[in-house]
């Protein structure tokens, strides 16, 4: 059986993307930052029958936490063959150029930039072990420099200076990461889920979580002819999915 490990797996697309991975089979380790909140979400997979998946506490702006994850995780299997960088943070407002704070840049930067480096370097030898590693990091339209240079872009006045430039922070770690791996079984892309309605947002999004869960779980099991180091956003362009860096 597969495994798969989901950070901020407790609710929302997290919580969606560790359901449709373990009704597809795969055993999925549903990471949580609050240990408590990632059994409950247990709990409800449970009741809908689905008994391959387990909690664990993981904090991705806490090394020492990534580390217990870590050697929880190896406790229970030799290789991992999916990592779902899931887990970010908003930032808060204002996020203006001349008014997000400094503090603000740092807890954001923490966790989507950061925190993915954490796990994924924490995790990787475990992944090198997998016939087919796959690792998708969650990402936004919305850090793409292209388009939001546009005028045309359906989001272009939607700016912030804090969220937007994590998540292009965060895309060229993964362009970086797919470099560095082109050479391997492994398969690292860029994923957006789409303005999906979610306590993220304020329940403010248009799009379902389920959709949202669909889009990450297709990259997470995509076969060896599959892409690597490239962004994808469904939404943004439904023909291909991919959209400019």
């Amino acid at each position: 059986m597969k495994s798969a490990l989901v950070t901020g797996a407790n609710k929302s697309i997290g919580f969606e993307v560790a359901r449709q991975l373990a009704q597809k089979g795969i055993y999925v380790y549903l990471g949580s930052r609050t240990l408590g909140n990632g059994v409950a979400a247990v709990n409800k997979l449970l009741a809908e029958g689905l008994s391959n998946i387990e909690a664990i506490q993981l904090d991705i702006t806490d090394d020492e936490s990534v580390k217990n994850a870590r050697t929880e995780i190896g406790k229970k299997t030799k290789a991992l063959d999916i990592l779902v960088n899931n887990a970010g943070i908003f930032g808060g407002y204002p996020q203006g150029a001349l008014d997000t704070t400094i503090d603000q840049f740092k807890a954001t930067y923490d966790a989507n930039v950061y925190g993915v480096v954490r796990v994924t370097q924490a995790f990787i030898d475990l992944l090198k072990k997998s016939p087919e590693p796959r690792i998708v990091n969650v990402s936004s339209s919305q850090g793409s420099l292209t388009l939001h240079s546009d005028p045309s872009y359906k989001y272009y006045d939607y700016k912030g200076a804090v969220y937007l430039s994590s998540k292009s922070a965060m895309n060229m770690y993964t362009v970086v990461l797919a470099y560095e791996l082109k050479d391997t079984n492994f398969k690292v892309n860029a994923i957006c889920p789409g303005y999906t309605k979610t306590d993220f947002n304020g329940h403010r999004g248009t799009g379902a979580v389920e959709d949202a869960g669909k889009r990450i779980v297709k990259y997470a099991l995509i076969d060896k002819e599959g892409p690597t180091g490239k962004f994808f956003s469904e939404e943004n362009n439904p023909e291909t999915g991919e959209i400019p860096w």
